[in-house]
């Protein structure tokens, strides 16, 4: 039958009566032995049949999916089982997961009591955006004898798309609000200044900065008052992202690209609790996939759709087509986050022209990444001639990117140079940085 499955348990039981029968030629007493051993593990084998095959719909078993799963990120999938059968049962699981995850060993097992039902999870980390289908849920079920197993089959097929990383976008929201994000410890950000947009008057606490103390006020309350100011609302972010050859460039099962998607997600979503308009646009040959800045309820929905299907392609990008269109495209002055990888100071003087005329008329924030692998050799202790050598290329290479970022500087354009990993942190702390100071 195709639902019977025979356990190990009966061939080590059937070995254990063949053996018997071996000595039973060198000892002719135990054949009768053997012969009854033989008779109780038929009828074990049968009675363990009927118990199983005997009822139907004797297991019950659904995978619960997301809505669609989140790029990056650890996603939970949970599985609930119910035993309708009057005893104990030993359940093994075996899921076909999507085939992108090349887990060939999946195996849950689980004992369940009678006519309970138990609800347990397994996490799966997609690495790339587009759909994932699952296969059969398959439960084999087994009585306290464990020498047969039914198999039961649920769900057999169900698809998930993967969008770029959304499930940790509340954590940045909290994190947001305090101004402080976990970065090797607490980095806070100073405000240093205040946009011109006035709140309200209040009364003046410790910690309040004295430079707002509205005098007049305070002379007719008799008692300290300060000035308060919000940051000013309404502004307009761009999030540029480059899906050329560059950003192909993996690191931990994800790519730049993905790494530069799933910040502009998180960033987005910071972005409208703030009030601000986000937009975005990705650039290789040519501008496409953009998304005009807005702050609508359905805004953030519009770019996780957006996102969804960029990929990297093999051309160069063209950064004189992107300055063309970011002219035509965004008139008012905004704040311009552009996604690449400059692995060179020529690669940025290239360039040069083209982001200093994006930077003329808009706040250009330059994000690029540090090499992860090349960051591991360097302040090491070298034991040999080769990684002498390699500690001193990667040196040579961290030193170009400090020329990259000094360079872009002297033009009046913003860095960031980050780990992949710590990207969405840095990206949303210098976009507090940049509301807190009022400069764009």
């Amino acid at each position: 039958m195709r639902n019977l499955d025979i356990n190990n348990r009966f061939f080590f039981t059937l070995f254990g009566v063949g053996f018997t029968y071996i000595l039973a030629f060198f000892f002719p007493v135990l054949m009768w032995i053997a012969h009854g051993l033989l008779t109780l593990v038929v009828i074990a084998f049968i009675v363990d049949y009927m118990l199983l095959f005997n009822q139907k719909n004797a297991v019950q078993a659904q995978r619960i999916l997301p809505e669609k799963l989140s790029n990056g990120d650890q996603n939970s999938i949970k599985i609930d089982i119910k035993n309708n059968y009057p005893f104990t049962i030993k359940t093994k699981v075996i899921d076909e997961i999507p085939f992108q995850f090349q887990k060939r060993d999946f195996n849950i097992e689980r004992t369940i009591e009678k006519n309970k039902n138990i609800l347990f999870e397994y996490l799966l980390e997609p690495k790339e955006r587009g759909e994932y289908s699952f296969g059969n849920l398959n439960v084999f079920a087994e009585s306290p004898l464990g020498f047969v197993s039914k198999r039961f089959t649920f769900q057999k097929e169900a698809v998930l798309p993967s969008y770029p990383s959304f499930i940790h976008l509340r954590k940045y929201e909290l994190m947001a609000l305090q101004n402080e994000f976990l970065l090797g410890g607490i980095k806070k950000i100073r405000k240093l200044g205040h946009t011109m947009e006035f709140e309200q008057i209040k009364e003046y606490v410790p910690g309040d900065d004295v430079r707002t103390i509205n005098w007049k006020a305070t002379s007719k309350r008799n008692q300290l008052m300060v000035n308060q100011f919000q940051d000013e609302k309404s502004q307009r972010i761009f999030m540029l992202i480059d899906n050329g050859r560059t950003m192909q460039m993996p690191f931990n099962g994800l790519s730049l690209l993905d790494y530069s998607i799933n910040a502009t997600m998180a960033l987005s979503h910071i972005i409208l609790k703030k009030n601000d308009r986000a937009g975005m646009m990705t650039f290789s040959k040519k501008t496409e996939h953009k998304v005009a800045a807005d702050n609508k309820s359905g805004q953030l929905r519009k770019i996780s759709e957006a996102l969804y299907n960029i990929q990297t392609n093999s051309y160069e990008s063209d950064f004189s087509r992107l300055y063309q269109d970011v002219k035509y495209t965004i008139g008012q002055r905004s704040l311009i986050l552009l996604f690449t990888n400059f692995e060179t100071l020529d690669a940025v003087n290239r360039q040069m022209k083209y982001l200093r005329g994006i930077a003329k008329n808009h706040l250009l924030v330059i994000i690029f990444f540090k090499n992860a692998e090349l960051q591991s050799l360097i302040n090491t202790n070298p034991e040999n001639i080769q990684e002498v050598y390699d500690e001193i290329i990667a040196e040579k290479f961290e030193y170009e990117k400090k020329l990259i970022i000094q360079e872009l500087r002297k033009y009046g354009i913003y860095t960031v140079y980050t780990l992949p990993e710590n990207l969405n942190i840095e990206v949303i702390n210098k976009y507090l940085e940049i509301k807190a100071r009022g400069i764009l």
